[in-house]
């Protein structure tokens, strides 16, 4: 039983695609994963995955700095047999005040699942994150406080350095983002993909539809970062899929249970698939300013139609007189603005 409360359809699909997910990279069923989520909330994702890999072979480990979700996520423990991560679960800033280390330095884990915040106003700390103790962890770099909308932070992108900090080697990890982080031409969102790529940590990019949350109308993909070592990645295109249906004043997109098993299958099995899915090697991407997108990576198709001289004569004649009448239309109407401005007076 899952006591727990699910944030958005997105949650629900992410959830369904963590079994082969846990199982495509062979959890160590014999030894005590250690599966770690450093913004769980009340622990959706983490009970998902600990199904998955099974309950008696993992131990969660979580921070949150709400302490309401703290306290569900423990209870969540309680009624998934999990009791012996209890001691593991903690509340507090993981940004600021990481709590989990070994020693200074941060934990490592077997597994990451995280759904972070995507923007937050976090100007009252941001000077204190600038130091020589987080360089290495935010090693892309810390956003810069904007003279206005604070609110609109974007701390996804030090979530997402502090899994990779917290990632063992050989570890894996699934992190949802909006997906204006897959292709951004600058910035930490370019560093942060170009450290993915050269180290070989990207397994895959999964896009999903629009909407796919009830509550917000940005476009999210799940990455999915694996330390050890890959030469091409697995690109999806999901944004066309699922149905768009009513929820309350919103309008969310389900995924159907056949719609979803094509994302995994696909994925598991690195298949290129005609306009859903591109397996692109590294150099590539490289060479594409390390974008993650799909679409980038699609072949151009080209429509080939057998017609006669005459047919083509035909048609080009056609197209010169379109165009040579679009250019009057242009002539028009640039000389009936200029009549109109040449018609303006100052009123005093």
């Amino acid at each position: 039983m899952v006591a727990c409360k699910v944030r958005g359809n997105t949650l629900v699909n992410f959830q369904r695609a963590l079994p082969p997910f846990a199982g495509q990279f062979s959890a160590r069923l014999n030894s005590n994963v250690t599966c770690y989520d450093p913004a769980s909330g009340s622990g959706t994702l983490l009970m998902a995955l600990a199904h998955a890999i099974g309950e008696a072979h993992c131990s969660i480990w979580s921070q949150d700095i709400s302490q309401k979700s703290s306290s569900l996520l423990r209870l969540n423990l309680v009624l998934n047999k999990l009791v012996h991560s209890i001691p593991n679960i903690t509340q507090g800033n993981t940004i600021l005040h990481p709590v989990h280390k070994d020693g200074k330095a941060l934990k490592q884990f077997d597994y990451i699942v995280s759904n972070p915040p995507f923007k937050m106003d976090f100007s009252d700390f941001r000077d204190d994150l600038d130091n020589d103790v987080n360089k290495r962890r935010f090693f892309a770099g810390i956003p810069k406080v904007p003279k206005k909308k604070m609110e609109g932070m974007a701390i996804y992108l030090l979530f997402i350095q502090h899994i990779i900090a917290s990632l063992k080697p050989g570890g894996k990890a699934a992190v949802v983002v909006p997906t204006g982080f897959i292709a951004a031409v600058s910035g930490i969102e370019l560093r942060i993909r170009k450290k993915l790529v050269d180290e070989r940590m990207i397994a895959g990019v999964v896009s999903m539809p629009s909407n796919i949350f009830a509550t917000t109308g940005t476009n999210v993909s799940i990455l999915f970062i694996d330390r050890t070592a890959h030469d091409s990645v697995v690109l999806i295109d999901a944004s066309a899929l699922g149905e768009k249906v009513k929820d309350g004043k919103n309008q969310k997109t389900l995924l159907s249970p056949t719609e979803e098993r094509r994302i995994v299958d696909t994925f598991n099995a690195r298949k290129q698939v005609e306009d859903f899915s591109a397996v692109v090697d590294c150099e590539t991407i490289v060479a594409k300013n390390y974008s993650l997108s799909a679409g980038q990576y699609f072949g151009v198709k080209v429509a080939y139609e057998d017609i006669s001289t005459k047919e083509y004569a035909a048609r080009m004649e056609a197209y010169q007189s379109n165009i040579a009448g679009m250019f009057e239309n242009s002539r028009a109407l640039e000389a009936e603005i200029l009549k109109s401005i040449r018609g303006l007076r100052y009123a005093d």
